[in-house]
């Protein structure tokens, strides 16, 4: 696949910026031309007495203030739809991939810093877009047109206003060199900062249950003042050029107005010139201050750059693998077969080891153990979020790791824990851009549609997370979305822990009753949910202690009966 390029997602609009350049450049060019017409009053027409010849320059020097105006307005109002259209491409671009990037992926990543990399990093190419079609054309325009004219008009006080611009450039490649890194460090503590306020956010109620915000805000004030720290290092940094370069410069203009008085003096040149000759210093000081914040924004722009073609570049993780021995799908294989599977995350130590059981068409699975265990991460594992370390993974007789990832997703509904619920209806909430959905059978079994009536039907919005819903709401909504397109595979992660035991059980019984040939995947802590599983898997560590149906492990194995005996007596 060919690597992407932020400039890739320039060259779509080059014809558009090509006419914004023409527009700028003519409006440059009269600006240009005010010193010249004011020099040009000065010293012939002022002088000749000729009351029409004078209004005829006043003219034309209202014709060329009213062309730069226009020019650049209008040059300015494209560059900026440019930059708008550029930016809306790249960052949905980069929406999308993050939407395909394995769980793997994201938590190398993190997820404050892919947010970061959507929003600020995009946003920091938008104005660098900007700024280099508003100042990228009419800077270096600016400075080479006005020494061509200057050389002209009086070639002794060009050249030394120019001995002062290989100082100015030298000043503005350094620049740009060591503000790319410092730049690159503000975005990384710029995550830090948008990890601590997303965790504060998601865990307020917590926060304020165990009276921790005094202990959050010297958090947050840590990592807010090491990102201040950085942010001030590289902008104290940069705002140290614009005095440098100021004072080269007017240094320049002081060299020229002593020399040029003296000139004057001598009758080597004229008033009207030296006045044109500082109007037009003034303006390639202006467009060499310009050309440092490019350097300044470009610096920027190249350390967003690269963390955004970090993730359009990131490799396709999870892979459909054709092998020569690969099998097809066979109906009459278990449905779910786990074999020899081991896994182990990145950036942890947990482990799994040897996990070996099936599960055949129309049965119940059902994993409980204590939190740690590893009972959801089966669960992304049969639904292909990571990869195996090592061992297989088969539905109907297939590797999963052969299916397409669109063909094994379709087999699944899922309801997992701490799942999503978005500020829309309460159908698009269920429904999800499914076609197939059947809302009704779905609410019914999830035991929903008296809430779902009570708050006033299907077309009823509910706010962000569901925070307007109480726990059971949230879950009964989220099981009918999971029931609601008829999966092959019906995962339930943890989703029924806030439901009463007769609604638990009167669900089960609707799923029996309607989806016998669905196959049920239930992670719990409740052995009443899973007691009717034709197979239960215990978990400690990883590693399966106990499997067999409800009456099997009483017998045989102690953790599930300690497990039976505490929920019984409760």
């Amino acid at each position: 696949m060919q690597e992407k390029k932020v400039t890739g997602y320039i060259k779509p609009y080059i014809p558009r910026m090509c006419g914004g350049f023409a527009v700028k450049l003519t409006g440059t060019l009269f600006d240009l031309g005010i010193p010249w017409v004011l020099s040009m009053i000065v010293d012939t027409v002022l002088p000749s007495g000729n009351f029409n010849l004078a209004i005829m320059w006043g003219v034309i020097m209202i014709i060329f203030c009213i062309g730069a105006w226009l020019g650049n307005v209008t040059a300015n109002r494209m560059a900026s739809s440019v930059s708008k259209d550029i930016t809306r491409k790249l960052r949905g671009d980069t929406f999308r991939k993050i939407t395909t990037l394995s769980n793997r992926q994201v938590d190398k990543l993190t997820i404050p810093s892919l947010i970061s990399r959507m929003t600020s990093d995009t946003y920091i190419i938008h104005q660098t877009c900007s700024m280099l079609q508003r100042m990228g054309i009419r800077a270096p325009i600016i400075l080479i047109g006005g020494i061509a004219i200057t050389l002209t008009m009086d070639p002794v006080l060009t050249l030394i206003m120019i001995t002062m611009l290989p100082i100015a450039a030298i000043i503005s490649f350094k620049v740009k060199n060591k503000g790319r890194s410092l730049f690159r460090k503000v975005q990384s503590s710029s995550d830090d900062m948008l990890m601590t306020v997303r965790e504060n956010v998601t865990g307020v109620r917590v926060i304020k249950a165990l009276s921790k915000a005094e202990y959050e805000r010297k958090r947050f004030d840590k990592v807010n003042t090491t990102l201040m720290e950085k942010e001030k290092t590289a902008e104290v940094f940069m705002a140290v050029v614009n005095p440098m370069m100021g004072a080269i410069l007017n240094l320049g203009l002081v060299t020229v107005i002593a020399v040029g008085a003296i000139r004057v003096y001598n009758g080597d040149s004229e008033i009207g010139k030296i006045i044109a000759f500082m109007n037009y210093f003034t303006l390639i000081h202006q467009s060499l201050m310009a050309i440092t914040r490019i350097f300044t924004s470009l610096s920027r722009a190249s350390a967003s750059s690269g963390r955004i073609e970090e993730v359009l570049n990131s490799p396709e993780d999870l892979k459909m693998e054709i092998t020569e021995g690969s099998k097809e799908a066979d109906p009459l294989a278990p449905h779910i077969e786990f074999r020899n599977v081991s896994f182990k995350y990145e950036k942890s130590n947990f482990e799994m080891h040897n996990l070996n059981f099936v599960v055949n068409r129309g049965e119940t699975l059902g994993i409980i153990g204590a939190t740690g265990s590893g009972k959801s991460t089966i669960i992304q594992l049969l639904m292909r979020f990571y990869d195996v370390t090592d061992g297989e993974i088969l539905i109907d007789g297939k590797n999963i790791k052969q299916y397409e990832e669109s063909e094994l997703k379709r087999k699944f509904g899922a309801a997992f824990q701490n799942d999503t619920i978005f500020k829309d209806t309460i159908r698009e909430n269920i429904v999800f851009g499914r076609e197939n959905a059947d809302i009704d059978l779905a609410v019914e079994i999830a035991r929903a549609k008296e809430f779902i009536d009570e708050k006033g039907g299907y077309d009823s919005e509910v706010a962000i997370k569901g925070a307007d819903l109480s726990g059971g709401q949230k879950q009964r909504l989220l099981i009918s979305r999971a029931v609601a397109a008829n999966p092959d595979i019906l995962v339930l992660d943890d989703s029924s822990s806030a439901l009463d035991y007769k609604t638990d059980a009167m669900m089960r019984e609707k799923l029996r009753e309607h989806h016998a040939n669905t196959t049920k995947v239930i992670v719990t802590q409740r052995v009443s949910s899973i007691k009717h599983a034709e197979t239960i898997l215990v978990l400690e560590n990883g590693e399966i202690i106990g499997i067999g149906n409800h009456d099997f492990l009483l017998e045989n194995c102690e953790i599930y009966r300690e497990i039976a005996d505490s929920q019984m007596r409760l």
